[in-house]
């Protein structure tokens, strides 16, 4: 189906039910981005339902309009992440809810939902937060005949995807390249956004960067869930590798995930201070505007809003070149290959850099990128662009 242009539909009022699996209850890219789309399309004037997997059944009233929770069963070995199985209930809340849209967010047990929407006319759009390339890339098997099947496996579920749902919504050029490689003809490409008031240079914090990083050192940053495919083993590595070279630098990580236990025991004798969850959002702004530099190795992320509000903070980040997230940093990061020689390499160039030239490139790359856009991107994808 083709995309309409911005205004073809005029619509007012309508109930968007959006579905999303492996939503962090307390943080996370996802669920920022989730909860920033839900509040733009109510401000918009419009009733946003999420519906997401939980331990049991609830339902509340929030800032992003009405959140449903369904239970769903913990996904072994993701440190907590849950999905929507149950099939048969999820069609009769579906039913009983009468979506005008349908906006999905997970391309694994709620796929079935864009042929769901199709049979009784409602527009459906499916987001694409992960590239199942880039998964396979990184955890799938070495073997070259291994690897091409299972490329066919994830041209074919793709596909399926794409035509299954009226749009399908990527947030880079390098999310949408396995679509495009397949010639979906529904693609629309809609960046996230940052919330730039609360993610300033402004909220540098002396006390704080005292007490990380005195006497001149460099205060290092990583900010993810720590499971495997964020590789927030990096991040250590090149801290010990930058001490090793002399550099005085200290790290602070943000975020908590199954590698945890593992990661504090390769930090031992290293100057890192583990935050794990941060649930306050001004430590959080702090912490990001305190630090010189910010390291996002992740090699499949798809836009990478952690690295984003690193750079409305006015901190510059090290990004993996394998990732979305050059397309992202643009000239106010720079892109290496996953070895911890060249995070340091890229680390003391940007340190080379006068601090005013850091902050000032990092902040004009992050006004690029505004909630407000994103949410008439997917409104746009929606049929209800203003």
């Amino acid at each position: 189906m083709p995309i309409p242009a911005a205004g073809e539909f005029m619509l007012a009022g309508v109930r968007v039910v959006r579905l999303a699996n492996f939503v962090a209850p307390r943080s996370g890219g996802l669920h920022t981005a989730l909860r920033e789309l839900g509040a733009g399309y109510l401000a918009a004037g419009h009733e946003p339902v999420l519906v997401v997997p939980g331990p049991e059944a609830r339902e509340e009233d929030t800032e992003q309009g009405r959140v449903i929770t369904v239970p769903g069963p913990i996904v072994p070995g993701t440190g907590g992440y849950r999905v929507i199985t149950a099939t048969l209930s999820l069609s009769r809340l579906l039913e009983a809810l009468e979506p005008d849209r349908l906006e999905v967010s997970d391309r694994t047990t709620l796929r079935w939902t864009g042929a769901w929407a199709r049979a009784r006319g409602i527009r459906s759009v499916m987001v694409s937060h992960e590239s199942l390339a880039g998964l396979l890339r990184l955890f799938g098997p070495r073997r070259l005949s291994m690897q091409r099947s299972m490329q066919r496996l994830s041209d074919r579920l793709n596909r399926a995807t794409a035509h299954s749902f009226d749009v399908v919504v990527c947030t880079t050029e390098w999310a949408a390249a396995e679509f495009r490689r397949l010639g979906a003809p529904n693609l629309l490409r809609v960046p996230l956004g940052v919330d730039l008031a609360w993610f300033n240079p402004s909220r540098y914090d002396v006390r704080l960067r005292t007490a990380l990083a005195p006497l001149g050192k460099a205060l290092l940053v990583h900010c993810s869930r720590l499971s495997a495919e964020k590789r927030p083993d990096r991040p250590i590595a090149t801290l010990a590798e930058l001490r090793r070279r002399g550099v005085p630098a200290a790290l602070a990580v943000v975020g908590d995930g199954p590698r945890r236990p593992s990661l504090e025991a390769q930090a031992a004798g290293l100057p890192v201070r583990f935050f794990g969850h941060v649930a306050d959002r001004g430590l959080l702004a702090r912490l990001i505007a305190t630090a010189d530099v910010a390291i996002a190795p992740g090699p499949v992320e798809t836009f990478g809003l952690a690295a984003l509000e690193a750079l409305a903070g006015g901190t510059p980040v090290v990004v993996s070149r394998e990732s979305a997230l050059p397309e992202v940093v643009g000239p106010a990061g720079i892109a290496v290959d996953d070895s911890e020689a060249a995070y340091a390499d890229a680390v003391e160039q940007l340190l080379a850099r006068p601090k005013p030239q850091r902050t000032r490139l990092a902040r004009r790359q992050a006004e690029r990128f505004a909630w407000p856009a994103a949410v008439e991107g997917f409104l746009r994808a929606h049929g209800l662009a203003p």
